[in-house]
């Protein structure tokens, strides 16, 4: 099965960094950008309402302009016919220990993961597709 990735990051470097891993990892891979939250939420209802498919695999940055990660996350549980299947990974230059702390208390967030993201980490998200 096709992995399905969704990366949601202002910075070019960091979007690069991140295609870049998951397409090694996973070469098959249907990897979307979108540069903030508004964006992917607009790329998400699109999805939805075109039927092609929705991600499997969602990594965020929380530090973006305009609609950061935390409010997106918030209005992405609020998507009606949300699929179930979507797992959010936090991707962040910037941790702390609030952060982390409430990515495991919600029940969207999959893992949280400093940035730049590794082969290791793709390849456990991913585990049918180590080379």
């Amino acid at each position: 099965m096709r992995p399905f990735v969704l990366v949601i990051d202002d910075d070019m470097v960091s979007q690069f960094a991140t295609k870049y891993v998951v397409s090694q990892c996973a070469q098959d891979a249907l990897i979307y950008m979108c540069d903030n939250g508004e964006d992917a939420l607009l790329e998400l209802s699109q999805l939805l309402n075109s039927g092609e498919g929705f991600p499997d695999v969602i990594f965020l940055d929380l530090v973006m302009p305009g609609m950061g990660g935390w409010e997106f996350i918030e209005e992405f549980q609020k998507i009606p016919g949300l699929p179930k299947k979507t797992k959010i990974y936090i991707l962040s230059a910037f941790t702390s220990s609030k952060d982390r702390n409430k990515a495991k208390n919600n029940s969207y967030i999959a893992g949280f993961f400093d940035k730049p993201i590794t082969r290791n980490i793709v390849n456990s998200i991913f585990p049918s597709c180590m080379l």
